[in-house]
């Protein structure tokens, strides 16, 4: 993860894999030895391949290539390999969400999603736009409201404010576990106060 920018860097690997492994006591599912791997391993890996940052479509076989090599077992692999390739918003976007997923899929997307909002989130979602050159906010730039995952993967002519109209305060609702979701309730408002104040200066109203 080395060339990736800093919001999809290492730091952000390990910040969801602390803030996944305290889900899940909170969720009472850590004292299982093989959830709490699980757990880890998926939330440390979920983003190596992301196809963000794609250089070539080799990479999309590190994390099970890593895995293997480890010697995890096959059951293991398969469920980590579960978690992570379902775990993106893109996935859910056209879909009913459904309630078939495992309690360590659960912790591990909710974890990443808490590390996109609040004011970890929002750095992150500037440090993105930033390295895309991505306008940081024009008013005539409205955020789409009939995504697909093909138009959310396309982010071309989106300015970095649209991207938490699109995504990041819909994230609040989609958290899979209670924990989550009380964590996502401060978070959430702390970032809705961000924009109420960065639209007021944007204005020229403060």
């Amino acid at each position: 993860m080395k060339g990736n920018d800093a919001s999809h860097d290492a730091a952000h690997a390990f910040r969801v894999r602390d803030l996944a492994l305290s889900l899940a006591r909170e969720e009472g599912i850590s004292s299982s030895s093989d959830s709490a791997l699980i757990v880890e391993l998926a939330a440390l890996l979920h983003d190596i391949g992301d196809y963000k940052y794609m250089r070539d479509p080799s990479e999309g076989k590190i994390v099970e290539d890593f895995l293997d090599k480890e010697g995890i077992e096959e059951s293991k692999k398969m469920r980590i390999l579960s978690i992570i390739k379902g775990m993106g918003f893109k996935e859910e976007i056209g879909e009913v969400t459904g309630g078939n997923y495992s309690p360590e899929f659960g912790v591990v997307q909710d974890a990443d999603r808490l590390d996109a909002i609040g004011a970890i989130g929002i750095a992150r979602c500037f440090t993105f736009g930033g390295s895309r050159n991505s306008v940081l906010h024009d008013p005539n730039i409205k955020p789409r409201s009939d995504l697909s995952k093909e138009k959310y993967i396309n982010k071309d002519e989106q300015s970095t404010l649209n991207h938490f109209h699109e995504k990041l305060l819909k994230l609040k609702d989609l958290m899979r576990t209670k924990a989550g979701q009380r964590r996502a309730e401060k978070r959430h408002k702390f970032m809705a106060e961000f924009l109420e104040e960065f639209y007021e200066e944007w204005d020229a109203r403060a």
